[in-house]
């Protein structure tokens, strides 16, 4: 089959593969936001071009709210069009620029946004433990998010084919998703070496080669985890110590 005559249009926006790629792409966020650097993974993936604009959310500019709803970020501006929430941004990039992540089969294609969702939820909860200080509050955080992570490591034992990906042999947008959580939970080495690893030896593995694609390390600003430790540092967090 001919690829670039079998171009499949946008219901949203009326676009396609062939147009897609004269339109302008530009992502706001905030330098450390681990919601935006799921968009930048999936671009970085794709080698679409964007440009990449940071916004201090405790003085965004005045154009800020006209953009953003929710008042959050990342923000994704198509021309003249705004999209908001990461994973909407996502599934729009993947619909409009090839090569595409998400699976053609409906039922795998909902079990993948599934665990998009609980991507999601990590950070919630990773966000949590490295904003706790007392012993007793991190100890509770880090049983939750060490219990989520054997969720995880039941998700990858339906892998539909060997290999590192979450899917097995394909980049998928739970890649992209879950890439961020990883990216930081290892910037602890309190973490990087608990015991509980040695329960879900593949959610590890899974997570170390996330971490050295260069997708994902091309994804965060330069400095990051001097910054980022920083950040958990001034919030009071001794898990990086």
């Amino acid at each position: 089959m001919n690829r670039d005559a079998d171009v499949k249009k946008c219901p949203d926006f009326g676009l396609n593969f062939a147009d897609i790629s004269s339109m302008k792409l530009e992502l706001i966020s905030f330098d450390l936001c681990p919601y935006v650097q799921r968009s930048v993974i999936t671009m970085k993936q794709k080698k679409a071009e964007f440009a990449l604009t940071f916004i201090d959310l405790e003085d965004p500019p005045q154009w800020f709210p006209k953009l953003s709803p929710l008042g959050k970020v990342p923000v994704l501006k198509v021309d003249g069009t705004v999209l908001f929430e990461s994973a909407v941004i996502n599934e729009y990039l993947d619909e409009t620029i090839p090569p595409q992540f998400h699976p053609a089969d409906p039922l795998r294609k909902a079990f993948e946004r599934s665990w998009i969702e609980f991507g999601s939820e990590l950070l919630r909860d990773e966000f949590q433990l490295f904003h706790a200080s007392e012993k007793k509050e991190i100890e509770k955080a880090k049983d939750e998010l060490f219990q989520d992570m054997l969720q995880l490591k039941g998700a990858l034992e339906k892998r539909t084919a060997p290999g590192p990906y979450f899917r097995g042999k394909d980049f998928s947008l739970v890649d992209a998703a879950i890439a961020p959580f990883f990216v930081r939970l290892f910037l602890s080495r309190e973490i990087r070496d608990d015991r509980r690893w040695n329960e879900i030896p593949e959610v590890k593995a899974w997570g170390e080669f996330l971490t050295q694609l260069p997708s994902v390390k091309e994804s965060v600003i330069p400095g990051f985890e001097r910054k980022f430790i920083s950040f958990c540092k001034e919030a009071g967090s001794p898990l990086f110590d």
